[in-house]
């Protein structure tokens, strides 16, 4: 795995990044095989990055928006249109503004009343458009990541049954300390991805990101740690107050 930490000023130049990476992340994606997948986060940085895709010109010439399939790495157990949705803030931010038809936009059904109802169907709709065999894991082209400020990313969050999820790559999960329940990819199918970017911004992850990159390896606590693509790139973007405590990374 090739792993890498950059720490840039801010929200923006991380969102411009990441942008890069997208657009490089794709066009290699449809030179080798004609597509490209990737799974979409949540979160005011990833929102940002979906702006720029749209809005900048240069950008928006350079994604391959009819050879490209969006998934969710999680979902909040809400409706479509509720405020806290994943789809609604993609859809609103990127989707809604693009040429992309709904048939390549896979949501999760954070809608039905059981979610293990919508990960069950999320998994099988995802098992079906990788052409997966039982215990073989997705492998998305790009997975976009956050990290939340005890160290938690997609809704795996510390001490959770779904971090101990083996053989399925979608489950539900019970977040007691937020008294819901979410859907969500697990690690194994995350990091099956050919390229992991997770976006940090903000003082308050500092000690949990210094913990995740640099402390020792306590995926209970910390379960950012378990996203390591097996055969791919693993790209850290984080702003100068998430990175404040670290020691490694390259300042841009």
């Amino acid at each position: 795995m090739e792993r890498e930490i950059r720490i840039l000023n801010d929200g923006a130049a991380i969102a411009k990044r990441a942008a890069q990476e997208f657009v490089e992340s794709a066009t290699s994606a449809v030179r080798e095989k004609g597509s490209f997948n990737v799974a979409l986060a949540g979160g005011s940085t990833p929102k940002a990055l979906y702006g720029l895709l749209v809005t900048d010109a240069a950008l928006r010439s350079q994604v391959p928006w009819d050879k490209m399939h969006l998934f969710f790495g999680d979902e909040r157990h809400v409706a479509p249109d509720h405020c806290d949705s994943n789809f609604r803030m993609a859809t609103e931010a990127m989707i809604s503004k693009s040429p992309l038809k709904p048939e390549q936009v896979t949501r999760i059904k954070g809608e039905y009343p059981a979610t293990e109802q919508a990960a069950l169907e999320y998994e099988k709709i995802v098992r079906e458009y990788f052409k997966l065999k039982d215990g073989d894991y997705p492998r998305f082209d790009l997975l976009l990541a956050g990290m939340g400020s005890e160290g938690h990313t997609l809704s795996l969050f510390p001490g959770t049954k779904a971090l101990h999820a083996e053989g399925r790559a979608v489950v539900r999960n019970w977040v007691g300390k937020l008294y819901t329940e979410r859907i969500t990819l697990t690690a194994p199918a995350a990091s099956n991805a050919a390229r992991i970017l997770f976006m940090v911004t903000g003082a308050d992850k500092a000690p949990a990101l210094k913990a995740v990159l640099e402390g020792p390896y306590e995926p209970e606590q910390l379960p950012a740690q378990l996203l390591q693509p097996k055969n791919g790139k693993l790209l850290w973007l984080v702003d100068t107050a998430a990175g404040g405590m670290l020691a490694t990374g390259i300042r841009e």
